[in-house]
């Protein structure tokens, strides 16, 4: 039986982070469990629902903000790197640090789904599990889709112990750290 890959990793962090400083801007690599992922260019939709999320969480909780497209370094069985949609974090949390930022005052990790195969795996199993392992309190899923959102939050031991969903148009509560009721009517506008 061949190794898993996060047993045997494709290639350092170092060599990893200069594989990405390097690549052209039409492509977004990532470090998950071992192994370089490309994370598609979004679309117009899933731009408008982060665009979206940013002025939601900024109205509701006016000290925080929402950072699009900032790179953390996340944890697990190896260490990584991840490009979230967007972290919740206090303002000014990210000054002074590089492309792959320590994760420590991240509230929540927000990602939309792509329109690609690897999307469930990725967003959906991975992801969840990379960002648990990190200490990120919750993480919010924005499934297209499924046309519903996820909200992966109670975290112990490195393991999200609750996954909440509603359809879009629902109301879901993202709990502390967050705090915010969440109405996704307006996300029924951005299914494709």
């Amino acid at each position: 039986m061949t190794p898993r890959t996060t047993d045997r990793p494709q290639m350092s962090i170092e060599d990893f982070e200069e594989l990405a400083r390097c690549a052209p801007e039409t492509v977004r690599l990532e470090f998950i469990n071992g192994k370089v992922q490309v994370k598609p260019v979004p679309d117009g939709s899933h731009g408008q629902i982060v665009m979206w999320l940013i002025k939601y969480c900024m109205q509701r909780r006016p000290e925080l903000s929402l950072f699009p497209e900032q790179g953390l370094k996340v944890k697990g069985y190896r260490k990584g790197r991840a490009i979230p949609d967007g972290v919740l974090a206090p303002d000014e949390n990210f000054v002074g640090q590089g492309q792959w930022a320590d994760p420590a005052g991240v509230l929540m990790a927000v990602e939309v789904t792509s329109c690609d195969r690897d999307a469930d795996s990725r967003d959906r199993v991975e992801k969840p599990d990379a960002y648990a392992a990190t200490g990120i309190p919750v993480y919010l899923l924005v499934d297209r889709e499924n046309n519903e959102v996820r909200v992966y939050a109670d975290l112990k031991d490195g393991t999200y112990r609750r996954v909440t969903r509603r359809s879009f148009g629902d109301s879901v509560e993202l709990p502390g750290p967050v705090g915010i009721t969440l109405d996704t009517e307006k996300l029924k506008e951005y299914v494709d």
